[in-house]
């Protein structure tokens, strides 16, 4: 069976519709960050990865390798990987090759096409390993293969996408995550920690304008999927720190007064306004520990670099203490 009759997809695409509509008729305009992530969205994230400002990708990707087998020494033999939020799947392989005789492998992303090709090519590096992706919004709740419950399980989320969540939504998304992976799973996490502004500002507002075509892309799949008519040129990309809450901001702003068409619903800017599309929260490690333990999750193991710029957490299921 080939991987294109194993995934399920949604079926339609209205959550997205509905998405749009209510952010932008809002006093304070937002799009939820998911969206930024259909596939040239999704290339375009690949592309950020790899310049030199951001720090995030290449500094975590030296803690997996670093610590890749204190992590695989507490997964049994023969398990499954769940990673959630898989995109390109780049560092699947550190985990992969660290484990032991891993016999499953379930990515969940949102943005399908893009899933399944890196699923195809997880599956030719890998060829005695299951693949077995699931196109879903992982914020949801998601149905994972009834067989891997029978096989340790390592629930994966790297990439410090947890900080484009909320509270509530960390707590939610770590609490489901627990559940359909069931008693005895272990989880691991990478999240961005807080640091200069200095620091912060380049790596989500880069000279080369990759992160700035990112963000305006989610206005081009508006005008695709949705009938709108944004000018794209009568925007421009903002990332701010926010300092009271933590986390960097990154908007689109009107450069000019104006009115935007999305089917038959007329949204006004007025020159200055902006839409919020994400968050980047950057965490202490006292503030990760307390909602991962508030998820019913237990901390195994830490991990930074030497600069402590991000945290790789392995957390466990049960009362398991490091």
């Amino acid at each position: 069976m080939t991987i294109a009759n194993r995934y399920s997809q949604p079926s339609s695409t209205s959550p997205f519709q509905d998405d749009v509509l209510d952010g932008l008729t809002r006093q304070r305009k937002a799009l939820p960050s998911r969206w930024l992530y259909d596939e040239r969205g999704s290339e375009l994230f690949e592309a950020i990865t790899t310049l030199p400002e951001y720090y995030p990708t290449r500094t975590e990707t030296g803690i997996l390798r670093d610590c890749a087998s204190s992590i695989a020494s507490v997964v049994e033999r023969g398990a499954a990987l769940v990673e959630y939020g898989a995109g390109a799947s780049t560092k699947t392989h550190i985990v992969l090759d660290a484990l032991n005789s891993p016999r499953y492998y379930v990515p969940i992303d949102i943005s399908g096409d893009f899933l399944l090709a890196a699923a195809k090519r997880i599956e030719t590096a890998y060829p005695a390993l299951d693949v077995a992706p699931r196109i879903a919004d992982f914020l949801r709740t998601v149905s994972l293969p009834q067989k891997i419950q029978a096989v340790p399980r390592l629930g994966f989320f790297p990439g410090s996408t947890i900080g484009n969540l909320s509270d509530l939504e960390i707590h939610t998304y770590l609490a489901r995550s627990k559940a359909s992976l069931g008693q005895g799973a272990r989880f691991l996490l990478g999240y961005d920690l807080r640091k200069a502004a200095e620091t912060l500002i380049p790596a989500y507002d880069d000279a080369q304008g990759v992160t700035a075509a990112f963000n305006l892309n989610i206005l081009a799949r508006i005008n695709r999927e949705l009938n709108a008519d944004f000018d794209l040129s009568r925007f421009r990309h903002v990332a701010v720190w926010n300092e009271s809450q933590s986390r960097i901001e990154m908007h689109l702003e009107s450069l000019g007064r104006q009115t935007v068409t999305i089917g038959s619903v007329k949204v006004r800017f007025e020159a200055g306004e902006t839409i919020h599309t994400e968050n980047s929260r950057k965490f202490s490690w006292d503030t990760m520990r307390r909602m991962c333990t508030a998820a019913g999750w237990s901390t195994l193991r830490e991990y930074t670099d030497c600069a402590e710029q991000f945290a790789v957490v392995l957390l466990g299921s049960d009362d398991e203490t490091s």
